[in-house]
């Protein structure tokens, strides 16, 4: 190609990259988080709300639009928001967790800026230090398809977010002195339905309509079962990623999870029962709203809850057999044209696996849960600022697999490479439930099953329709195997949705990155912004 020719391609290229651009639309928030007293389930307790509201406003947005969202810190203590299965292309400094963020100090703001590029689905967005998430501080996110991509539904005739949880009356500092004291969490004192104790939550419903419900897990520890009286949950989309759809009489989402289903208001106009109960805890304990049928006359279903089904819910075999009939749709597409199943994940060979063993060890005296025999300990400077300054001793790069040692604590970094494929899989020797989420990335959940992981268990792999999601769950004595492509750069952060076992150490990053280059390309990775915050010592 002569000079000529390549300037004109040139030009041409700038000339796209701009119009494009221009078409973004951007989104502009203002939110203010504060305290407020609340007794969701008759006790007081101080909550953590955004504009006042527990949750806080929906995030709506259209994939491709650009967020700018101000968050003004009116807290005693530090603050940060992360988005819980956005995937932040490029641009790990606006992911708002600890590694990647320097705190908004009381009385200050911070105006995080991202775009929601290529992706649709139902998220939501959840405080990320401590252990703010206890104390609400969440919201839901929307990103809806652009309306020239079509869905493959009919558009419902309305939508709600439902956001359920597990809810301790105890305080959020409280619950960290009894952690740093060495000692575990009790089990929750009840579910929240959007924030309301049992039968206060309602959504209204015209009989003959179908209506989408966005569902997220955004509690504190607790895998729940939702369902609805005498209606079925048609699943068609899982954290961004449209599903093979099937009816299920009720779904199990675990911290951190999302999905949305379509409910038909086929039933007898009356009032029945949202029921949502807890997984693998004793005791059992449920979180009840309504359903009201427009015109019905609105009033409570007759009878209490039907809650005679929990028994049925308290298996670990019938929740994996549900978890792995869950598929991905591979006719339709999601934010761009092309289907969900043009990509042959199966196709593509691996180039590393990443075998991330959890427990749970005594480190100078105090319970910590480990990651490959290391609890996470969060260092003063962001892992991102600490790269991107080439400061030495901050953080630890490790291998990825399990090491013959002693249990410690370390600030620990695997190194990746920019658009490597990894295996990670998730290995889980303890009795209780682990769920993980990988910021930055989506991955394929290929397979999982109960004992140890071996490289032969790669031949029970879905290597075809396996969910693409964020969020997954690991069983007691099982693992969980994912496969991703690392295809954005940055530093991400790998974690418990457990809140307690985050706190007592379970995570890690991902350092994501193409060879030692000092200075990313723009295109892969956005430069450091303008007003990123500095930390206060």
């Amino acid at each position: 190609m002569d000079r000529g020719s390549l300037v004109a391609v040139l030009l041409a290229s700038i000339l796209h990259s701009a119009v494009v651009a221009a078409e973004d639309r951007h989104v502009f928030l203002n939110w203010e988080v504060s305290y407020s007293v609340r007794s969701p389930l008759g006790v007081s307790k101080r909550v953590i709300a955004i504009n006042g509201r527990l949750p806080g406003p929906l995030l709506n947005l259209t994939t491709n639009d650009v967020a700018h969202v101000n968050v003004v810190n009116t807290l005693d203590e530090p603050f940060l928001l992360t988005w819980n299965g956005l995937q932040m292309r490029r641009n790990s400094w606006n992911d708002g967790v600890a590694g990647t963020n320097c705190a908004i100090q009381p009385g200050a703001n911070w105006t995080y800026v991202f775009q929601a590029k290529d992706e649709i689905g139902s998220f939501f967005y959840r405080p990320s230090l401590g252990l703010h998430a206890a104390a609400g501080g969440h919201g839901p996110i929307r990103v809806n398809n652009r309306p020239v991509i079509d869905v493959p539904f009919p558009h419902p005739d309305g939508e709600f977010d439902v956001l359920i949880g597990d809810w301790y009356n105890m305080d959020a500092k409280e619950m960290k002195e009894r952690l740093d004291r060495g000692r575990g969490l009790p089990p929750p004192d009840g579910i929240l339905v959007n924030g309301l104790g049992p039968y206060e939550a309602e959504v209204t419903f015209k009989a003959g309509r179908t209506y989408r419900l966005r569902v997220s897990n955004v509690g504190a520890r607790t895998s729940l079962n939702f369902r609805l009286q005498g209606h079925k949950l048609l699943l068609v989309e899982v954290e961004g990623t449209y599903t093979l759809q099937k009816h299920y009489a009720s779904l199990d989402v675990h911290p951190g999870q999302s999905v949305s289903v379509l409910v038909a208001a086929d039933q007898a106009p009356k009032a029945y029962y949202m029921v949502v109960s807890s997984l693998f805890v004793l005791p059992e304990i449920f979180g009840v709203a309504t359903v009201l049928y427009a015109g019905s006359g609105e009033q409570p279903p007759s009878g209490d809850a039907p809650l005679d089904e929990r028994s049925s819910h308290n298996n670990y075999n019938r929740s994996m057999e549900q978890a792995m009939s869950i598929r991905m749709n591979l006719t339709s597409g999601a934010a761009r044209p092309n289907p969900q199943g043009s990509f042959h994940y199966g196709d593509i060979n691996v180039t590393r696996t990443l075998l991330l063993r959890n427990d749970e060890s005594d480190i100078g005296g105090r319970r910590r849960c480990t990651v490959n025999g290391v609890a996470f300990a969060n260092a003063g400077t962001p892992l991102k600022l600490a790269d991107y300054f080439r400061i030495a001793g901050v953080f630890k790069v490790v291998s990825g697999r399990p090491e013959t040692r002693n249990p410690s604590l370390g600030t620990t970094v695997i190194d990746a490479s920019y658009r490597d494929y990894v295996q990670i899989v998730f290995e889980n020797r303890l009795p209780s439930m682990q769920t993980w989420h990988l910021d930055g990335h989506s991955f394929f959940v290929v397979g999982m099953a109960w004992g140890k992981w071996s490289p032969d268990a790669r031949s029970t792999y879905n290597l075809v329709d396996a969910m693409y999601r964020s969020t997954v769950q690991v069983y007691p004595t099982s693992w969980t195997a994912v496969l991703v492509y690392l295809d954005n750069e940055g530093m991400w952060n790998l974690r418990s949705q457990d809140v307690e076992k985050r706190y007592l150490g379970q995570e890690l990053y991902l350092r994501v990155r193409q060879g030692d280059s000092e200075v990313p390309d723009p295109r892969d990775e956005l430069p450091m912004p303008s007003n990123a915050l500095l930390c206060v010592f």
